[in-house]
């Protein structure tokens, strides 16, 4: 058997027990918010693909399953993580200021938005819909937050599904807030991605959202990648780590996008 589709639970579970190398079912419950028999069933269908072992009365990390496991133990994304993690500390701590208790929020995936989860423990009552699994471990079971993980493809590389089944969860929301990070921004204001399927999820986000704030440091700007996501006219607000130069200034301000800047 194998798990090609995890549903939003299995995701959950095996990044939890990928982090801890092992988990109780009452621990896992605890922290999904659902009940033992809910994370049993869940559990059945992930070790019988060899994903997890049963192990005293939990669960272990199956390192040697080939299905799931190595991809979800490959390093770019932790990599990524680990990486100018002070600026992105402080860039998400100012994204975390513009939110407010009770919000419903659309996160896409990425190494800055993941510490953005983190600084909204300051928060309370959120409800977030995101596709990335550090973004659900993070916010869910905490301070009152309801988390929706849009199903799909489980890309390793992005630590996130993607896919038209992504797609269709996302758009069924209606947000408040996008908050949404970039590869690239060019000199004309266009903001960019690497990857179509990155692009798709944060498209059909913006179009979810009543606004749609993107966080990138200052090393995007001036740059161009393969993926179109989105102009400036569908952006509200910037959040950068340090000001633009003036020819980035001029087009931020022609398209009266609030800029942020949050420097280290």
């Amino acid at each position: 058997m194998t798990v090609s589709h995890p549903t939003r639970w299995q995701a959950a579970i095996l990044e939890a027990v990928r982090a801890q190398g092992f988990a109780r079912i009452r621990a896992l419950a605890g922290t999904l918010g659902v009940s033992d028999e809910t994370v049993r069933r869940h559990v059945r269908a992930l070790v019988e693909a060899g994903l997890l072992t049963r192990a005293h009365g939990g669960v272990a990390w199956a390192g040697a399953a080939p299905a799931l496991a190595a991809p979800l133990a490959e390093a770019p994304f932790e990599r990524r993580l680990r990486e100018h993690a002070a600026e992105k500390r402080a860039l998400a701590a100012a994204v975390a200021a513009r939110v407010e208790d009770g919000q419903v929020l659309l996160i896409d995936t990425g190494s800055t938005t993941a510490y953005v989860a983190q600084a909204l423990g300051i928060r309370r009552n959120l409800t977030v819909v995101t596709n990335s699994l550090e973004i659900a471990r993070h916010l869910v079971g905490r301070a009152g937050n309801r988390v929706y993980m849009a199903g799909g493809e489980l890309r390793a590389d992005l630590a996130a599904t993607v896919g038209p089944e992504a797609l269709a969860f996302i758009r069924q929301f209606r947000a408040d807030l996008a908050i949404l990070s970039v590869a690239a921004v060019d000199s004309g204001g266009t903001f960019m991605d690497f990857d179509l399927d990155e692009a798709r999820i944060a498209r059909a986000m913006i179009e979810a959202s009543s606004r749609a704030l993107v966080v990138a440091d200052s090393s995007k700007f001036g740059r161009r990648a393969a993926v179109g996501i989105c102009a400036t006219t569908d952006i509200d607000l910037l959040v950068t780590d340090r000001a633009p130069p003036p020819a980035d200034a001029g087009w931020i301000s022609e398209a009266g996008i609030e800029l942020i800047v949050a420097p280290v």
